[in-house]
């Protein structure tokens, strides 16, 4: 991304007018949200849904080039850039496709994608350095060897960037991760997985689960050594967090169907059942590729999304190099029959029965219901969860709010779960964790203890029948909850 002051510059100017505009309203208090939001936030939060609020849409792959812009390596980050080998074997492949077939039996229209080398960096925390210190020049592999110098803990979180699914880059979350790296003392490895359209479901969750077993089972040519499942946790934002639940849906399910008593990577024969990790993280997890619930509507007024999808919206990008697909489809990510996939979307997934610890983290914005359905239906089924959600605070907030004690004191907490529950290098020594759920009060981060199993706004029969009716307005070119959006 483009974050250089000439870049910056180019944003803010057209929006000087909305500045100005909600500068004034805040500081009369004439704006709705002046009440539990500080200048910085509301005007922070009301520039972004401008931007991604546009009548006029950008076309899909400048939006792309835009977001894939390195803004560069300085200060104080360790990363080393690495290339994991796919394997000459298609086994994982093979099982991922049985694991989507097997968990659907309706008609599904994918692809099946092939097996690739995947990309990814290596980032810790350098200490002791200014914030402009330039990167040293060595090859990638003395980069990780300085990197490792610096980790102390046994924490390996396995991070998967947001950017709905066809943005971003590990280089847009250097800054956020390597904050990550030193509040773990551990390290992250931030997964470059194949971004749509280009590359529709399953290619970004092949790439991850294909990440997965190499930090297990690293291929040859691989800088690190292996690392034990009880020291990983998976972990993304946004369309990463949906990365990263769809992985742990996926390892869940070939265990429960998979008739094959072993895997070959590398050469080497992995057993099934697959490990499971330490634990998943996720903020603001993008659960419901359908956005049929709630708090889509309910809660526009704290958030900065853009409307769901819709048949009218998809038909009105512009055209260019890579939309429409060739064949055409209905959504960016995938099929029009796939949304309502647990793979897809977790909000669908019936059983999270044998996961690992969750750790959800939401601000009271137009995602949210999707997470408390999901955080509900596991801790009924077993599963330890931790949920907190943030009053008032909009999508993905502890990235973009970062001065907020709010914004603060969630990544607090997303680096204290990761430490909790793969910080140990005995299994034994683990600490183990209880369901907790807590809302915290807007600027004051107030506790309130939450009921998790109680969460959900409606059943998990419901929540099915919303997905299949509002992808069935979409197959059919109908608007359905985008008609009745409020106009912000």
């Amino acid at each position: 991304m483009d974050t250089s002051p000439s870049g910056l510059l180019r944003i803010l100017t057209p929006k000087i007018p909305l500045i100005v505009k909600t500068a004034l309203w805040h500081t009369l208090w004439l704006s709705p949200t002046s009440s539990k939001w500080d200048l910085r936030t509301e005007m922070t939060v009301r520039i972004i849904r401008s931007l991604l609020n546009n009548p006029t849409p950008t076309p899909l792959a400048k939006q792309q080039r835009w977001s894939l812009k390195d803004p560069g390596i300085k200060g104080k980050m360790w990363i080393s850039k690495v290339t994991l080998a796919q394997p000459e074997e298609e086994d994982i492949r093979d099982v991922l496709v049985e694991a989507v077939d097997s968990l659907d039996g309706g008609t599904r229209i994918y692809t099946v994608p092939p097996l690739v080398p995947v990309e990814a960096e290596w980032t810790g925390y350098r200490a002791h350095v200014r914030h402009d210190r330039p990167r040293l020049d060595l090859p990638e592999a003395q980069h990780y060897e300085r990197l490792m110098t610096e980790v102390t803990s046994p924490v390996t979180i396995l991070y998967f960037h947001g950017g709905a699914h066809f943005m971003m880059d590990p280089a847009s979350h250097r800054i956020p991760l390597s904050n990550l790296a030193h509040l773990t003392n551990g390290r992250c490895l931030s997964v470059r997985y194949r971004l749509a359209p280009q590359n529709p479901f399953p290619s970004a969750l092949l790439d991850a689960f294909q990440a997965y077993l190499s930090l297990m089972f690293p291929p040859p040519g691989s800088f690190h050594e292996p690392v034990s499942e009880r020291n990983i946790v998976f972990a993304g934002d946004s369309a990463g967090g949906n990365i990263a639940l769809a992985l742990l849906q996926l390892i869940l399910q070939i265990n429960r169907s998979s008739t094959r008593k072993c895997l070959n990577f590398h050469g080497r024969s992995i057993d099934l059942p697959l490990p499971t990790p330490a634990g998943v993280a996720g903020i603001s997890p993008w659960a419901d590729l359908t956005r049929c619930m709630p708090s889509t509507t309910s809660n526009a007024q704290w958030d900065y999304l853009p409307a769901p999808l819709t048949h009218e919206a998809t038909s009105r990008f512009p055209h260019d190099e890579i939309w429409p697909t060739d064949p055409p489809r209905g959504d960016v990510y995938c099929d029009l029959t796939m949304l309502c996939h647990p793979l897809v979307s977790p909000l669908a997934a019936r059983d999270w029965t044998g996961s690992c610890p969750m750790w959800l983290s939401y601000g009271e914005e137009m995602l949210v219901d999707e997470g408390k359905s999901i955080a509900s239906l596991a801790a009924q089924q077993g599963v330890t969860v931790i949920w907190e959600q943030f009053e008032a605070m909009p999508h993905c907030f502890s990235m973009i709010l970062t001065q907020l004690d709010a914004g603060r004191r969630c990544f607090k907490d997303f680096a204290d779960f990761c430490s909790t529950v793969a910080g140990s290098t005995n299994y034994k020594e683990g600490a183990q964790l209880e369901t907790k759920g807590t809302w915290f009060a807007a600027k004051t981060c107030m506790e309130t203890d939450v009921d998790v199993r109680s969460l959900a706004v409606c059943d998990q029969e419901e929540v099915e029948e919303r997905m299949r009716s509002t992808t069935k307005a979409r197959m059919q070119g109908k608007e359905g909850e985008g008609k009745i959006m409020p106009k912000l």
